[in-house]
């Protein structure tokens, strides 16, 4: 049975990281969080005050980039890949909402996309990855055999990250994960490296009225018959 190499893009708090996780453990193969790579980033402009209020030292970002070093590890208790930057776990750190906020503009520069797109091509190399994000079946694997394009309604996304946060114990207002999601939506289609679009041969699912059993119902079939070619 032949390996592949699958993306999944979409819309924030759309599942896409869930997904990939359960396709990653159905056929044994390695699941990449880019998302979580682009929110390492900005938490150590955050930390290193290369990003202050909202705004990039632009000046400052290539050295700091030098300086960055992104990989995940396994954690056995939980059974999940968690973050690490520069060795630190990190993976608390960049779900916060803080991050949240800044993640799009650190990912709109070119400079930290080059690094990191660069960095996932190398990961996919040996096929049998599957990896979400923005641009992965766009940008980061143009020929992968399978592409997901996962959406669903805003107001069905916010209600997702709400619950997320809370369960938690993040305390935020529904209205402030709006704005959030909202201006990451805009952010997300409008920057000028790499938007996100859905690739032209990428199924588009639709999960705002899906269970969870029935969306990975449907995509593991998908990945099914296309290993089975």
């Amino acid at each position: 049975m032949r390996k592949i190499n699958i993306a999944i893009d979409g819309h924030s708090s759309c599942g896409k990281s869930t997904l990939a996780k359960v396709i990653a453990e159905k056929f044994n193969y390695i699941y990449i969080d880019t998302g979580a790579m682009y929110r390492a980033v900005a938490l150590y402009f955050m930390q290193n005050d290369i990003l202050q209020n909202g705004i990039i030292e632009l000046t400052k970002v290539a050295t700091a980039l030098n300086h960055i070093e992104v990989s995940f590890c396994y954690n056995s208790k939980t059974n999940k890949s968690e973050t690490l930057l520069n060795g630190q776990n990190v993976e608390n750190e960049i779900r916060g909402m803080q991050v949240s906020e800044n993640v799009s503009k650190v990912s709109q520069l070119k400079e930290v996309r080059s690094k990191l797109v660069s960095l996932q091509q190398i990961l996919g190399k040996e096929k049998g990855v599957v990896m979400d994000g923005r641009d992965i079946g766009t940008v980061v694997f143009p020929d992968a055999e399978l592409k997901i394009f996962l959406t669903a309604l805003p107001e069905i996304r916010i209600k997702r990250r709400y619950n997320e946060l809370q369960s938690k114990g993040i305390k935020v207002s529904l209205e402030e994960v709006s704005k959030n999601i909202n201006e990451r939506d805009f952010n997300d289609q409008h920057r000028t490296e790499n938007p996100l679009k859905k690739a032209p041969d990428a199924i588009e699912i639709d999960n705002s009225n899906l269970s969870l059993e029935e969306q990975n119902k449907m995509v593991l079939n998908l990945v099914q018959e296309k290993i089975s070619e």
